[in-house]
């Protein structure tokens, strides 16, 4: 006897499911929200304050926080806030991780990159007001964390010249460059003649790479397999990208002799 596809609807239909999609979410749990815990939340958030006041203490003084109360408040406290009452936090999920530990990992970047925003203005030269990172409305939409925490930055050299800026920061002294990210580069360069550069914060260390994604040769015998990282083709960044001491004032970036 053949077993055929029509008694298969049939029976996820006596199931009480009209559609196939419906059957695998009941089956998975997937329709079940993980209820997030609050107060591992909490102290996540207290590590994020105590990251960011251990960074401000041993940065140049040029490009530290004047008021931390306030950017804890703003990139922190306030992010938070949006997220909760907009609901993110229940579906953030990545490779089977708790909620909390994705909103952590994505926060970590975001509030670093806000805490070098002052940095950067030095490095180009252009005043931190003309550089945007996500706005509220961003923190609204599900969609943005499935994306990098870091939006795409445009900033204009010398006024006319314009060049695409990638900021990310990295926490064990693993420095990888996803591969997507320099077929994107190649891309716009290739269609928009704008080069895109990676700044790459090395927290665990304290060095920062400045790394032009669309000059990666294809043939780098930078770019290798991180198991860690479900076997995911990456480009490691050579100690010789790192030029800039966090300790110290921000490299010029017309000073940067890139190889």
């Amino acid at each position: 006897m053949t077993i055929s596809t029509e008694y298969f609807r049939q029976y996820r239909q006596k199931l009480g499911f009209s559609n196939q999609d419906d059957a695998k979410s009941f089956f998975g749990a997937k329709d079940i929200a993980p209820t997030v815990d609050l107060n591992y939340i909490a102290v996540l958030n207290k590590r994020l304050y105590k990251i960011v006041d251990k960074i401000n203490d041993i940065v140049a003084d040029s490009i530290k926080i004047d008021d931390l109360d306030a950017f804890k408040k703003e990139h922190i406290d306030k992010t938070f806030g949006i997220m909760r009452a907009n609901n993110i936090l229940p579906i953030l999920n990545n490779q089977g991780r708790r909620p909390e530990q994705v909103y952590y990992s994505w926060m970590r970047g975001y509030v670093l990159s806000n805490f070098f925003l002052k940095a950067l203005s030095l490095i180009f030269d252009v005043d931190v007001s003309n550089i945007d990172l996500i706005g509220d409305d961003d923190l609204k939409n599900i969609e943005t964390f499935k994306r990098t925490p870091k939006a795409d930055l445009e900033i204009k050299l010398n006024g006319t010249k314009k060049i695409r800026i990638e900021m990310q920061s990295g926490f064990t002294g693993i420095n990888d460059i996803k591969q997507h990210k320099v077929w994107e580069a190649k891309r716009v360069f290739h269609d928009l003649g704008v080069h895109t550069l990676v700044i790459h914060f090395d927290l665990y260390n304290g060095q920062v790479a400045f790394v032009k994604l669309d000059e990666i040769e294809d043939n780098s015998i930078n770019w290798i397999t991180r198991q860690q990282m479900e076997g995911q083709t990456v480009f490691n960044i050579d100690q010789n990208y790192f030029i800039w001491k966090i300790t110290e004032s921000p490299i010029k970036y017309n000073e940067i002799k890139f190889g």
